[in-house]
């Protein structure tokens, strides 16, 4: 058996049938662990929802910011952005089933000795209490509720991590952590407009898988999210959302060996940033 972990797909259902072909995926024995942001953006959203839900156990996928818009949407608290291409999952007869599969996935997964997330793990956190957090808002999301926690996920406040957060503001917290960030101060204030280049971080901020009291950096993180930074594998860092949807390329790396495969974008979308 092998588990190999892939980068954003984001409706490039193509290039995911390839690299699936590439790797000789073989769901009888083999296992994917997905990144997030499964869907948007991409010409093909539903296709890859379909074939994702449709491999039960052996796919493990945490949600992405995407993923969590699209949720927002149908649930009617969130508008269509001009770029998104979520209407073909929306307009589709089994969109309930596929939006109800996609609500009970999970926030964050962490398996021998990795942590599989979105975006990133605040500097103040262990594994063990990444995973409880994580539980807070899997629990608003799979609940009676959830369009309520819908109704209030959206925003940048607050920034930073407190014990002391109740209520919606602590689930942002966890939500903006684990699914938008990139960059963050040493004390875990998280920024969110920034989606370049390591080298045109603003003053004061860092990738936050590189700050130094990191509480997470006995584990490696496996993550997405960040295009531009590209494909980074470290003892305690694989990063995987190499651009497909842009014109690059999507990542998978078997676990193993962390041998890494790879299949080009066909047709790039025109990037609106």
């Amino acid at each position: 058996m092998a588990v190999y972990a892939i980068g954003d797909i984001q409706g490039c259902y193509n290039e995911f049938q390839q690299l699936l072909e590439k790797i000789s995926f073989d769901p009888a024995q083999d296992k994917l662990w997905l990144v997030g942001d499964l869907v948007n953006r991409g010409p093909n959203s539903l296709q890859v929802l379909r074939l994702v839900k449709s491999l039960g156990e052996r796919a493990v996928t945490v949600l992405g910011n995407h993923d969590l818009h699209l949720l927002a949407v149908a649930a009617g608290e969130a508008e269509l952005h001009r770029s998104d291409t979520l209407d073909d999952i929306l307009n589709s007869p089994d969109c309930d089933d596929l939006l109800t599969w996609l609500r009970q996935q999970r926030l964050l997964y962490a398996e021998n000795g990795y942590v599989l997330v979105h975006a990133g793990l605040l500097p103040q956190w262990n594994v063990k209490q990444a995973i409880g957090l994580a539980h807070e808002v899997e629990s608003a999301l799979r609940g009676d509720r959830y369009t309520t926690f819908f109704e209030h996920m959206y925003g940048n406040a607050p920034r930073a991590w407190s014990d002391d957060l109740s209520g919606y503001k602590r689930l942002r917290v966890i939500t903006n952590a684990f699914t938008r960030m990139r960059i963050c101060t040493p004390h875990g204030a998280m920024e969110f407009k920034f989606k370049g280049e390591v080298d045109d971080i603003p003053e004061g901020y860092l990738p936050w898988f590189n700050l130094p009291q990191r509480q997470s950096a006995d584990t490696t993180v496996i993550f997405g999210h960040w295009s531009v930074l590209g494909l980074q594998v470290t003892p305690n860092v694989i990063a995987l959302d190499t651009g497909c949807l842009w014109g690059g390329q999507m990542t998978a790396i078997r676990l193993e060996d962390r041998q890494i495969f790879q299949v080009s974008c066909k047709n790039p979308v025109k990037q609106d940033w």
